[in-house]
Formats: C-alpha cells, sequence, structure tokens
C-alpha cells in the first residue's frame, strides 16, 4: 500500500459563542483536514487545529507545511513506515501539522487491519466519560451554562479561571451547592500566583474539585512543583507539556501530579505514546485533552484515549463549541460518554 494522491481542506469554524480563558477570548477556529488516498483504494483523514498561543501555527503556516514538506514527504510513501515518516517530518512542520500527518497514517492502516484505531493501538477500553467546559464567566451565566451540561448528562464539569481567584472560588462554590453529585475540575490557564493558588486550593479541597489544571505560569515551574507537594488536590500540567523531553522533566522533578496530552500540542498519536509511557513509569495519571477542534481531531484524541489502562480522564468537548462540525458522525456522544462509531481506523 503506497500514497498516490495527496490533497486536504480547510475549515473555518464559528463557534456556538465565544469563550474566554486567562488570557485570551476565542470566537472561532480554523481546523483542516488531510486526505491521504493510496493505490489500494483506502483513504486516510488527519486534524490540523492550529493555535498561534498553543502550537505556534497561523493557518499559513499549516497550508505552506502541506504543499512545502508533507506532500513531498508523502507521496510513494508506505503508511505502515509512520514511525520513520513522522520522525523525519518532525523537523519540517510544527505541531499540529505533524498530528495531522501522524492521525492520517495511523486512519490507514488501522483500516488496512480492518479495526478501528483504538483496537489497533491496544483497545484497553471502548468508551470514556468527558468532561465539559464552562469558560470565564460571571456567576450567573456560569450557573446557566451548569445546568445545561447537567440537564444534557454530563457528569464532569471543568470550570476555567485564573483572572479573579475570589471570584472562582464563588463560582465552584455555586456549581458544587447545586449539583453536589457532579465531579468538578478546574483549569487555571497559568493565571495564579503561588499565593493565589494556594488560596484557592484551601477552599477548593472543601468543595470537592479533584484536579487543578495548569494553575501557574510555565515560566515558573518550581511554583508548580511546590503547589504539587502541598496541595491535596491533584496538580496537573497542561501548557507546561509540548514535548516528550517537558513530560520527563516535569515528572523526574515531581512538579505534577499529572499531564494533560494533547495530540495537537505534541505532534499526533507516535509521540503521545511515548510521553505517556513516561507518565506511566512516573505513576502519572493521564488526561487526554483537545484544542478547539472538529470531530475528526477529537476522533483521534478518543481512539487514543481509549487504548491505553493508565489514561484515566478525557476532556474532549471542543468540537461542542462549533456551529457546524464536519466530522460528528465518527464517534457518539451518550450523556457525556463518548463512544466510536465502530468502524475502521477513525471511523470516516
Amino acid at each position: 500500500m503506497r500514497i498516490t494522491h495527496i490533497e486536504y481542506e480547510r475549515y473555518d469554524l464559528e463557534l456556538i459563542e465565544p469563550y474566554t480563558i486567562a488570557y485570551e477570548t476565542i470566537g472561532k477556529a480554523t481546523n483542516f483536514a488531510l486526505r491521504l488516498v493510496t493505490d489500494t483504494g483506502i483513504v486516510g483523514y488527519g486534524c490540523a487545529a492550529p493555535d498561534v498561543a498553543v502550537t505556534n501555527e497561523r493557518p499559513e503556516d499549516v497550508e505552506r507545511a502541506i504543499s512545502e514538506s508533507i506532500v513531498p514527504a508523502l507521496t510513494n510513501a508506505k503508511p505502515f513506515h509512520y514511525a520513520r515518516l513522522v520522525e523525519e517530518l518532525r523537523p519540517q512542520v510544527r505541531s499540529s501539522a505533524l498530528a495531522m500527518v501522524d492521525n492520517a497514517l495511523y486512519d490507514l492502516v488501522a483500516k488496512a487491519a480492518g479495526v478501528p484505531l483504538y483496537q489497533f493501538l491496544g483497545g484497553y477500553r471502548n468508551r470514556i466519560a468527558t468532561s465539559i467546559t464552562i469558560g470565564i464567566l460571571p456567576l450567573k451565566e456560569t450557573m446557566v451554562k451548569a445546568r445545561e451540561f447537567v440537564s444534557q448528562g454530563f457528569g464532569i464539569i471543568k470550570i476555567k479561571g485564573g483572572l479573579d481567584v475570589e471570584e472562582d472560588i464563588s463560582r465552584v462554590r455555586m456549581v458544587r451547592k447545586e449539583f453536589p453529585d457532579i465531579r468538578l475540575r478546574f483549569d487555571g490557564n497559568q493565571g495564579y500566583t503561588l499565593e493565589q493558588a494556594l488560596h484557592f486550593i484551601g477552599a477548593a479541597q472543601l468543595l470537592g474539585v479533584d484536579i487543578l489544571e495548569q494553575p501557574t505560569s510555565i515560566n515558573e515551574e518550581a511554583v508548580m512543583g511546590t503547589l504539587t507537594r502541598d496541595s491535596p488536590i491533584a496538580v496537573m500540567a497542561d501548557e507546561s507539556l509540548k514535548t516528550l523531553a517537558d513530560a520527563f522533566r516535569l515528572t523526574q522533578h515531581e512538579l505534577t501530579d499529572m499531564i494533560n496530552i494533547k495530540l495537537q500540542k505534541v505532534g499526533g498519536i507516535w509521540p503521545a505514546l511515548h510521553i505517556n509511557s513516561v507518565a506511566k513509569s512516573a505513576a502519572n495519571d493521564v488526561m487526554v485533552g483537545c484544542l478547539d477542534e472538529c470531530g475528526l481531531g477529537i476522533g483521534a484524541g478518543l481512539h487514543f484515549a481509549l487504548s491505553r489502562p493508565n489514561i484515566a480522564y478525557a476532556d474532549l468537548d471542543g468540537h461542542l463549541d462549533f456551529k457546524v462540525d464536519p466530522f460528528s458522525h465518527l464517534f457518539h456522544l451518550d450523556r457525556g460518554v463518548l463512544i466510536p462509531n465502530g468502524l475502521p481506523g477513525l471511523g470516516t
């Protein structure tokens, strides 16, 4: 099986409503769908979701990478050589473009094997619950969102914060008061100082928050390490982790209890498997997260999450923010639980 034709489609996707995190407000996102056609008739798909703040890519960077690097590298290539192909492209393209290639190659080989991708990767489980996110909103709007999500069957809510610690505590307290049985997580998106984070932890522990995601700046990792050692709530690294070397540093120096692997950020499933192994060796739990990705990108994260026993958490809700998702058919969402559609590969 060889790749004979390569094409892509760009999707400029509008969000249902803009959302705010500690360092920006987002109202739209660009995704790309790469399509690899083979001489056997099997077609593989992969997603790129460039994000200047996270992947250091603009949409034009992805388009340039496709024409200048990806097409020459993959034309007439054998998809089962995916490890070599991904490693050879790594110095030439940035992370979401690399993830797009990686996902499309994995889609091809799993389709050739005739099994869903999560089974090709190991098939540890066949479904996983995802959290759903509430951005930084006033208290009243936060409660409107929480009621909406709980009514849809979600049992895990992640609340964004980092701009005002007292307001963050109030928002978490009100959600917990109205919904005593749901699981609560909090993402500071680097917004807190050490003192603010400790103050938040003191209140959040009593409110049953079970994960505190990236509370402090990536430029002050020692501060996050202090929180990890002192916090009764699990501290998770997100923005601090982009490479295998980051995973080794964070876990070696016990700077975090958990890590958040986002395929778009680390360059796809192939590097994510190595990062996950480092986390496992350090007894760090793993969450698979996402950027603003349509169902094609979310689907890749889902299949990866289902493949390994130590990936206990999922935050795969980015597709729900779009007015139109061109790949919504790749999996089902049943009361907060994600289930692949059962077709080979990514289910395309």
